[in-house]
């Protein structure tokens, strides 16, 4: 057959409606995107792009600057546009679905993306901190390599070193990193929310594998990070291929139908295999088996000491907070929006794993002699305790989880930021053991640290107390007054290690020769700041917070 004839048939067959179709021939219609809607995603991209040409185009000299500028702007315009839009009313009254149908623009959406550029601004701050470290050759360095192609310890990375390279390259990377959690708690399809994972796991999994000192427990960090994260991405993607074959369709309110039977248009093709329960229970445990493994929660929660550990401590403290607040965002609106059809099969199953994530957690913990493992299991442990919000499933139950989220983000940031104050000759000094005694030596550090410890500790006057009411309230309302009991059990536990450290800082000896408490910039200043502040504002006064949640509790269908 001639080229010609083949090109006619093609066109022929392209010609030819398909039936019960009536659309104009040779027009294609061109997609519909509410770029305003967007606009917080698009900014953080952009910045993100700009990064980028800054690492090509800029002198190194200036690159530092620019970034932390071209970052810190971006994220407050991003932070902007998103008041902007819950002001006018895209958060209550106007919520909808945006993107032809990819992305939704509601209340919990603008309320967690809200959250992750706030937390997202605060982490850039330590990011960005120079003042820690001694001077090296004369030049300021910070918490990571200074070039990372190099071998740890080998000739091409102490002539980076002394030529004072700096790897400015943490800022772009950051930035895709917060674009990617804007989506992904915001996504409306599978399809979405799979790219927007991967948008944000990638620049995570190079960040963690960058820092100065202890470069080889760092780039083994990684490793186990970007391995156990691909075996998750892995289950997830499987996950949407089953639940693409149960449904016919990637899109949330679709799967929706097909599972509580509303739908009425069946594609004979997918007849077969349309509304095969066992495809939508394999499909849906995988796909929130990949969310568990992002918030950390047992028994999927293996990376998470490792990694907090090997990472540099202000990526550890970003990712703890910006990681956990957009996976509950995804796994909320998946369990809420697409299948509370099936609420009587995953709510047996989340009882479980918020039980044993709750006292997993715990009682791990107390056994830690290295701080940032301990905050690790701390995390595990919230993680649990959030569950417990997930559970409840009302709409106090997705409220008292955003406030929560927002409380828990602040807290985990300042607290890392701390820790990269109290060092020795070799770094940051984390074993628990040089922490003896460190109220007499620095009173103020001490006692902002305590303030962040009684916080996670849910000790009343500070946002955790508070938050964790919400989530206890919500769940025993919603028929969980079993696993609220659990809970306050597992807060008990958790409590004895937290304030096992205060006494540690306040009523031990202080060691001789012990770490000296460096004296961060205006940077780390604000950082730690901006979490006390947060803290104790959510702790004394939290109403127009918790109605502020209550108002964003509502997702669009």
């Amino acid at each position: 057959m001639s080229a010609t004839a083949v090109h006619t048939l093609w066109t022929m067959a392209a010609a030819t409606p398909m039936s019960g179709e009536t659309r104009d021939i040779g027009k294609i219609d061109a997609p519909h995107i509410e770029y305003a809607q967007l606009s917080p995603t698009l900014i953080v991209i952009g910045a993100a792009l700009v990064g980028v040409l800054i690492e090509a185009f800029v002198p190194r000299k200036s690159r530092y600057h620019a970034q932390v500028f071209t970052s810190v702007v971006a994220l407050i315009a991003a932070f902007a546009a998103v008041v902007a839009l819950a002001a006018d009313g895209y958060g209550t009254t106007k919520a909808h679905i945006a993107a032809m149908g990819a992305i939704a623009v509601d209340g919990p959406a603008l309320f967690l993306q809200g959250t992750i550029l706030l937390a997202g601004l605060v982490a850039i701050f330590t990011f960005a901190e120079r003042r820690l470290d001694p001077e090296t050759h004369g030049n300021k360095v910070d918490s990571f390599a200074a070039q990372a192609a190099s071998v740890p310890g080998s000739d091409s990375e102490k002539a980076a070193v002394k030529a004072g390279f700096t790897t400015t390259e943490v800022f772009p990377l950051a930035m895709f990193a917060i674009g990617g959690m804007l989506i992904f708690p915001a996504a409306n399809d599978l399809l979405t929310l799979f790219i927007a994972l991967e948008v944000f796991s990638l620049p995570l999994y190079l960040l963690c594998a960058l820092a100065r000192r202890n470069r080889l427990m760092s780039q083994e960090a990684a490793v186990k990070y970007f391995l156990l994260g691909a075996f998750a991405s892995a289950f997830t993607l499987f996950g949407i291929a089953m639940l693409y074959g149960y449904s016919g369709s990637v899109s949330y309110a679709r799967i929706a139908h097909v599972v509580d039977g509303s739908v009425q248009d069946i594609d004979p093709a997918l007849a077969d295999t349309m509304g095969n329960d066992a495809l939508l229970l394999i499909g849906t445990a995988l796909v929130v088996m990949g969310l568990l493994f992002k918030v950390g929660a047992v028994p999927f929660h293996m990376w998470t000491p490792d990694v907090y550990q090997g990472a540099p401590t202000p990526v550890t403290g970003f990712m703890a907070a910006a990681t956990k607040v957009a996976a509950f965002g995804a796994l909320l609106r998946l369990l809420y929006v697409v299948l509370p059809g099936l609420r009587w099969d995953w709510r047996p199953v989340m009882w479980g794993v918020a039980i044993v994530t709750m006292l997993g957690g715990a009682i791990v913990a107390i056994t830690q002699t290295d701080i940032k493992r301990l905050l690790a299991y701390s995390s595990i442990a919230h993680a649990g305790f959030i569950l417990a919000g997930v559970i409840a499933t009302t709409p106090e139950g997705v409220s008292s989880v955003l406030f929560y989220l927002a409380a828990y983000s602040f807290v985990t940031i300042g607290a890392f930021a701390v820790v990269t104050l109290v060092r020795d000759a070799g770094g940051e000094a984390t074993h628990l053991s040089k922490w003896a005694g460190l109220g007499r030596r620095s009173p103020l550090v001490a006692a902002v640290f305590a303030v962040f410890l009684l916080a996670f500790a849910g000790i009343p006057l500070t946002s955790g107390f508070t938050g964790k009411f919400a989530v206890f309230k919500a769940a025993a309302d919603g028929g969980a007054a079993p696993l609220v009991v659990i809970g306050v059990l597992s807060s008990a536990v958790a409590a004895f290690f937290y304030i096992r450290v205060i006494v540690l800082m306040f009523f031990s000896e202080p060691q001789p020769g012990g770490p000296t408490v460096a004296v961060p910039s205006v940077m780390t200043t604000t950082a730690i700041a901006v979490g006390v502040a947060v803290t104790l504002v959510l702790g004394v006064a939290p109403q127009y917070f918790l109605d502020l949640a209550g108002d964003a509790g509502v997702f669009a269908r």
